[in-house]
C-alpha cells in the first residue's frame, strides 16, 4: 500500500468540503458544517498562513483520500493536538489507519521534537478509541456531556501518546513506513 502526505492545494478545497460535510464523517466530530466553495478558499487562505498548524492531504495508492492535521505548534509546552479523517470509503482500511497514527507518532516526537500527541474522541466512536489504544495511545479522561451538537450532548473521550511512551512501545509495532510532504501551514517542518 502507497500512503503520502502532501500540502493541500486549492484544487483540493471542493473534495475536502464534500467529505467534511459527509454524515459518514461528522457525527463523529464536534460540528456538522455547511461549508462552501468561498468559505473554504478562506479556510484554505487562513491556515495557509498560520504557523500554530500544520494540514495534509492523506493519498492513498496515488488518490486524494483525506486530512489530518496537527495544531499547537506554538505551545511552550511542547504538546500537539491532531485530528484525521479517510473522506473516500474505498480506501479506508486497518492497514492505512495504523500507518497513519503511528507515522504521526514518529513525526511529531523525532521530526518535530515535540513530547505529547492529544486528540480527542466521541465516545460512541469505540472503533476509533480502539484503534488508538492499538497503537498505544492512552486514555487521559472521558468528559460527560462535553459537545453539543444540533441539540444533543455528546462524550468525549481524551487520549495521548507521549515522545516516552512511544520511544518505550514503537520497537513492538509493525506498521509501513509513508512520506510527510511538506503540510499546509505557516510553520511547515523538512520533508519525511
Amino acid at each position: 500500500m502507497s500512503i503520502h502526505l502532501r500540502e493541500i492545494r486549492e484544487e483540493d478545497l471542493e473534495l475536502i468540503m464534500q467529505w467534511r460535510m459527509d454524515p459518514d464523517i461528522t457525527r463523529y466530530m464536534n460540528t456538522d458544517p455547511k461549508l462552501t466553495p468561498e468559505g473554504q478558499r478562506k479556510w484554505f487562505r487562513a491556515i495557509s498562513e498560520d504557523t500554530d498548524v500544520l494540514y495534509w492531504l492523506i493519498e492513498i495508492e496515488g488518490q486524494p483520500a483525506g486530512v489530518i492535521n496537527l495544531t499547537g505548534l506554538n505551545r511552550p509546552s511542547g504538546s500537539l493536538g491532531w485530528a484525521y479523517y479517510v473522506g473516500e470509503k474505498r480506501l479506508r482500511s486497518m492497514k492505512a489507519a495504523l500507518a497513519l497514527e503511528m507515522n504521526l507518532y514518529d513525526y511529531v516526537f523525532d521530526v518535530l521534537g515535540k513530547n505529547e500527541l492529544v486528540g480527542d474522541i466521541f465516545t460512541l466512536n469505540k472503533g476509533v478509541i480502539q484503534l488508538h489504544l492499538l497503537c498505544g495511545s492512552q486514555i487521559m479522561e472521558e468528559k460527560k456531556n462535553h459537545v453539543c451538537k444540533s441539540g444533543r450532548y455528546y462524550d468525549v473521550t481524551f487520549m495521548h501518546m507521549t515522545a516516552q511512551h512511544w520511544q518505550e512501545i514503537r520497537h513492538s509495532k509493525k506498521y509501513e513506513k509513508i512520506s510527510f510532504g511538506s503540510g499546509t501551514g505557516g510553520n511547515s517542518a523538512a520533508d519525511f
